[in-house]
C-alpha cells in the first residue's frame, strides 16, 4: 500500500457556504463558541475539511492551527468524508484476540485506504471502534446500520460484495 494519503476533492457549494457563513454570524461575537460552530458546520458538509476550517479561521479570527487541533482532538469530529457505506471494525478486546485486526487490514487492503479515510468514489469509509457491546459475536463490524458477527477475514468479500 502506497503511504500517501487518498484524498476526496472537496466538493462544497456555495449553498453550504451560505449556510456555514450564516452560522458564523450567529456566533460571530462569541469567541468562546468554537465548538458549536464545528459541530454545525460538520452537520452541514459532513465532515471538516481544511476549506472549512479557513473558513471559519477567517470569519471568526481565530487561528488555523487552533481549529485544527480542536477538530482532530475531540473523536466526534471527522476530518475526511464518511461513505455512503460507514465501515466500522470494532478493535476492543474481544474482537482483537478473535482476528478483528486481520478483518480491519483486509477491508484496507480490499477497498484501498486506511482507517479513517473513504474510497475515492464516496462509496465506502473505514473506521475502527473500541467496543459495540457485542462481544459474544465477536469479532464484529458494523455497515451503517447492519452488524456481522462471528467473522472471519473470508467473510470481508462476501460482506462489501452486498454494498457494491
Amino acid at each position: 500500500m502506497s503511504s500517501q494519503k487518498k484524498t476526496v476533492p472537496f466538493a462544497g457549494s456555495k449553498e453550504q457556504e451560505a449556510e456555514l457563513l450564516k452560522v458564523i454570524n450567529k456566533y460571530k461575537d462569541d469567541k468562546g463558541a468554537l465548538m458549536p460552530i464545528l459541530q454545525e458546520a460538520q452537520s452541514i458538509y459532513g465532515y471538516l475539511p481544511i476549506e472549512v476550517q479557513t473558513i471559519i479561521s477567517n470569519e471568526m479570527d481565530i487561528p488555523l492551527e487552533k481549529i485544527y487541533g480542536v477538530a482532530t482532538f475531540y473523536s466526534q469530529f471527522s476530518l475526511n468524508p464518511k461513505g455512503k457505506y460507514k465501515i466500522s471494525v470494532c478493535l476492543g478486546t474481544a474482537c482483537y484476540v478473535k482476528g478483528s485486526g486481520d478483518i480491519f487490514n483486509k477491508l484496507a487492503e480490499l477497498l484501498h485506504i486506511e482507517g479513517g479515510e473513504c474510497t475515492p468514489d464516496g462509496k465506502f469509509s473505514l473506521d475502527a471502534c473500541r467496543c459495540i457491546g457485542a462481544c459474544g459475536l465477536a469479532p464484529v463490524l458494523t455497515v451503517n446500520d447492519d452488524v456481522y458477527g462471528r467473522l472471519t477475514v473470508d467473510d470481508v468479500k462476501d460482506i462489501l460484495t452486498k454494498y457494491e
